[in-house]
């Protein structure tokens, strides 16, 4: 469960152990994994000197926060060192060790010397990805394999509707949760009903509709390969028969073929797929990939194309437009990727 100690210090006060269990349930379990993780660094830095660290002074913990930063760590890797002490440690006068006034004082100190910088130009190439989703291993949608069709039907999805890998997760294959419009000109979906969002709002549906036919040389009909509605579609009725629940995506892998995949392995297939858009086409893919960048991309194009700020921060269940300015704003117009522009999903008002 993580967080021994934590446990230690709350069985020392005389608590009985459900109600232990039900304290430490306030955090996720990753949450304390990661906590307890941290904690340990901590735990060895100070035992080297002989001492009780569960109780040390705030010198002591102000010391090793400086010596993170001394090794340049983020601002944010400091923050959640200090959270797994605060959890972990006896505390000062009835207090969390993050509430002691000098560690707050530090803490607003660290965070003047250690302002919080992100890149205005993407890490990938929109316009690259979606030329190599619509080649071989993902196309043609009705011979690819399971994986190649898993990884096609989430990006785009991703890119679609701008949402967190979380509300994509929660996302349901049951008939209350997805619905065609007939004909698969659109598709309503809906999160499971079960589902705790990250952000309140974020449970909205995600309402895409489909990318009329091209015209081919031959005056024929074909349907859109960017189509993220047909990749759906296509993987669903495609996934039926190895499914064992209702959740959207499920694993094409065997032991776990057709059970629900994690939110962490979401994340992976949308990093495989882009790197895979790269490489199909004989491309280096960039390194630091992250499944996250897709709402920043996403958003981005869709403001480039003309799409109002506040129609933006709906989709991305955003509450406010500065939230997007400050974290997800990219600067896609540079030539090489602006001459593109028409060739790309978010080009498309249906997908806007």
């Amino acid at each position: 469960m993580g967080l021994t100690r934590e446990w230690y210090n709350l069985n020392t006060v005389g608590l009985p152990q459900k109600v232990i269990n039900t304290i430490q349930s306030a955090r996720a379990s990753s949450t304390r994994s990661l906590y307890d993780c941290k904690w340990r660094v901590f735990e060895e830095w100070w035992l080297q000197e002989g001492h009780i660290s569960f109780q040390c002074p705030v010198r002591v913990i102000l010391s090793f926060l400086q010596d993170l930063i001394d090794k340049h760590r983020a601002f944010s890797t400091i923050k959640v060192y200090l959270a797994a002490i605060a959890a972990c440690h006896v505390g000062f006068e009835g207090k969390t060790a993050s509430q002691h006034p000098l560690v707050c004082r530090f803490m607003k100190g660290a965070r003047r010397l250690l302002p919080v910088s992100r890149s205005l130009v993407p890490l990938w190439d929109l316009a690259v990805v979606l030329n190599g989703l619509k080649m071989t291993p993902f196309e043609p949608l009705e011979g690819a394999d399971m994986k190649h069709l898993s990884l096609k039907t989430v990006l785009l999805l991703a890119l679609a509707s701008a949402k967190r890998v979380s509300d994509i997760h929660a996302l349901s294959v049951h008939p209350s949760c997805t619905q065609f419009a007939p004909g698969q000109t659109r598709v309503l979906l809906k999160p499971n009903p079960a589902f705790t969002p990250k952000v309140v709002g974020s449970c909205t549906p995600i309402d895409i509709e489909a990318f009329p036919p091209q015209l081919v040389s031959s005056g024929e009909q074909q349907q859109d390969l960017l189509c993220p509605v047909q990749a759906l579609h296509t993987y669903m009725d495609r996934s039926k028969e190895l499914r064992l629940n209702d959740q959207l995506f499920v694993s094409w892998a065997n032991p776990h073929k057709g059970k629900p995949v994690t939110k962490q392995r979401l994340s992976h297939w949308i990093v495989e797929a882009i790197a895979l858009a790269y490489t199909s086409q004989n491309l280096q893919a960039p390194s630091g990939l992250r499944a996250h960048s897709t709402r920043g991309l996403a958003t981005s194009w869709a403001l480039f194309k003309g799409v109002s700020i506040q129609d933006i921060c709906a989709a991305a269940s955003w509450s406010s437009p500065l939230t997007f300015v400050r974290f997800y704003r990219l600067d896609i117009s540079t030539p090489s990727v602006a001459r593109a522009v028409p060739g790309t999903l978010l080009s498309r008002d249906s997908t806007c």
